[in-house]
């Protein structure tokens, strides 16, 4: 059992744009693939993606596949990354370092305590009455994709689950501030429960394509 975010590939959308936003929330992927996931066939999408990396959006790679020949996958570049915009990113780090320059790392961390308490109580209202594991996993995937985190999750073996996000709308912040995240998975681990423990294995700050955390009950092997 799984959530994903609406369909990437809707066909509202420009080819370029729903071929970006595959390769935001699917990771690399080959033009066959790429073309099947938008209903066209991978030469369609093989010149979509030409003109994307004339743009400096996308670039290939040589991957190894198992058994075979590599495959040239498609990834996206750092200049990509304007197309799903981290939220007043430079004002945001600005007026982070402007409280750290007036009042110091105690003023800082007042207010990331702050935001904690305000965004927990508020998850833990939209939770209050959902009751096992996966359908609260799935609500708070929902809330974070309102949020812009392009999230989903996923079912696994052992009764282990996996939150993905595929975006971080306050990167800047992030990434400024390790507060800010150490805060996120604070309050996931609360609002999800001490019958589970909530274990970061991504860190889109720390180069990763995502954020992504698995949840397993407490006590299970990790």
């Amino acid at each position: 059992m799984s959530s994903h975010p609406p369909d990437a590939a809707a066909p509202a959308r420009p080819a370029t744009e729903r071929l970006l936003m595959l390769l935001k929330m699917r990771g690399p992927l080959t033009a066959a693939e790429l073309g099947q996931a938008i209903g066209t066939t991978g030469e369609n999408a093989r010149q979509h993606l030409a003109r994307l990396k004339q743009d400096g959006l996308v670039e290939t790679r040589t991957e190894p596949r198992g058994v075979g020949r590599p495959a040239q996958t498609w990834h996206l570049t750092d200049a990509a990354r304007r197309h799903f915009p981290d939220t007043h990113a430079e004002l945001t780090a600005g007026l982070l370092r402007l409280l750290h320059d007036m009042g110091g790392p105690d003023l800082l961390n007042r207010l990331i305590a702050a935001r904690e308490a305000e965004t927990r109580a508020a998850y833990r209202r939209e939770l209050d009455g959902i009751h096992g594991l996966a359908a609260r996993i799935a609500a708070l995937a929902a809330i974070r994709s309102r949020e812009g985190y392009m999230a989903e999750w996923h079912a696994e073996a052992g009764g282990h689950f996996l939150l993905i996000e595929n975006h971080c709308p306050i990167c800047a912040a992030a990434t400024a501030c390790a507060g800010f995240c150490r805060a996120e998975h604070d309050i996931f681990q609360d609002v999800l429960g001490p019958t589970v423990v909530v274990e970061r294995r991504d860190h889109i700050p720390s180069g990763a394509r995502r954020c992504a955390y698995r949840i397993r009950p407490a006590g299970a092997p990790t």
